[in-house]
């Protein structure tokens, strides 16, 4: 490496490691112009009940991240429930503006060196519609950081915000011509004519739709109707996402994570960090 590409490397690697953005193992990656390869279906649940919220996540290569919101006094506070709601703790502070920093530093990039989009998926605790109005304010001031919606085109960037949670955010975002995140759909948004470019996921809760827990082999029914809705979903070119699968480390879970993946589910729910990197890692080639 000549010493002037040596020294903006190194240069850059000092910058990611102040912001927290890659370990001191990931040096050498970084240093060559690459970052970590992001585990593409890794998702982190209540992300920020991690002692570093959305660092931890990435030091272990999680591509998706999860932040539970509320509106309090004009602004957004991350919390899963209302007793644990601290004004230091924003949605600006722990999530947008690091990202932006990270992103910025990484010359464009969540992973140096990788135009993957990172999917930072919100979920609103309040209610949604008044949510959505200061969220949308807070997301349109990092305009190059989100991939955008804009007059029926997807614009592809760093970070893709995508709303779950309160339903009454639907239609405040379905009636923006511009908008800088997309919705979170259920398995009945399969039945209707809501288009990727709105709702590009969909999510649904794993113990209302199937009995397997991951004990013996899992039922063919509910393999077949497993793979049916993965199929449905990308024909329509929209990612998968299940909550509530099991996620106390042990065969059980190793079970649901396979089937998962062989079935070809875009996400895998945990708040299990290393456990969900190690296994993608073996089993998810």
């Amino acid at each position: 490496m000549a010493p002037t590409t040596r020294r903006r490397a190194l240069g850059a690697l000092a910058g990611a490691l102040a912001l927290g953005a890659v370990t001191p193992q990931l040096a050498q990656a970084t240093e060559r112009g690459h970052g970590p390869r992001p585990l593409l279906r890794a998702h982190a649940h209540n992300d920020y009940d991690h002692p570093r919220p959305l660092f931890d996540a990435l030091d272990h290569r999680f591509n998706s991240v999860e932040a539970d919101i509320y509106l309090v006094d004009g602004d957004l506070l991350v919390a899963h429930d209302p007793v644990d709601l601290d004004p230091d703790r924003t949605l600006e502070s722990l999530y947008l503006a690091p990202l932006a920093a990270r992103v910025k530093a990484n010359r464009g990039a969540v992973y140096r060196g990788r135009r993957i989009p990172l999917q930072l998926l919100i979920d609103i605790k309040t209610e949604g519609a008044a949510t959505y109005v200061e969220l949308d304010r807070q997301l349109r001031r990092h305009r190059d950081l989100f991939t955008t919606y804009a007059h029926g085109r997807v614009r592809t960037g760093p970070v893709t915000a995508v709303i779950s949670g309160d339903r009454a955010a639907r239609a405040p975002m379905e009636a923006q011509r511009t908008r800088s995140a997309f919705y979170d759909g259920r398995l009945t948004d399969l039945a209707t004519p809501a288009p990727a470019s709105f709702v590009p996921l969909i999510s649904d809760n794993w113990a209302n739709n199937f009995t397997w827990q991951g004990a013996g082999p899992i039922p063919a029914a509910e393999r077949d109707k497993l793979r049916a809705i993965v199929s449905a979903a990308h024909a329509r070119r929209q990612r998968v996402r299940f909550w509530a699968t099991p996620d106390l480390a042990g065969p059980e879970r190793d079970a649901v994570w396979s089937e998962l993946i062989a079935a070809d589910v875009d996400h895998l729910n945990t708040d299990d960090l290393a456990g969900l990197e190690a296994f993608l890692d073996a089993h998810d080639r």
